[in-house]
């Protein structure tokens, strides 16, 4: 199964919450922040229609920045993603 994202939409693949902190002490599940850094899975084809069409800023791969509570969060397959809006991404990581 294939998630495919519509309009303005983007699949992220979040990255896994800190275990333990810089100093070695080990977190708890609800001391565990959430993580802001994620790798683009999938991406929609933007808002709009025909020349009016909003075009898409990120790209499949690209490891972004979001908004720390953003996004509807998926199972899938197993595997757990998180559907946001193209606005929600702050920044691309180079």
């Amino acid at each position: 199964m294939k998630l495919v994202p519509l309009q303005d939409r983007v699949v992220l693949k979040m990255a896994e919450a800190e275990e333990t902190t810089k100093s070695g002490i080990i977190l708890s599940g609800a001391a565990k922040e959430n993580p802001q850094f994620a790798i683009v899975v999938a991406v929609g084809p933007g808002m709009g229609t025909g020349d009016k069409k909003t075009p898409m800023e990120v790209k499949v791969g690209d490891k972004v920045i979001t908004n720390k509570f953003a996004g509807t969060e998926v199972k899938l397959e197993g595997e757990n993603f998180v559907i946001v809006k193209q606005s929600d991404i702050l920044a691309v990581v180079e």
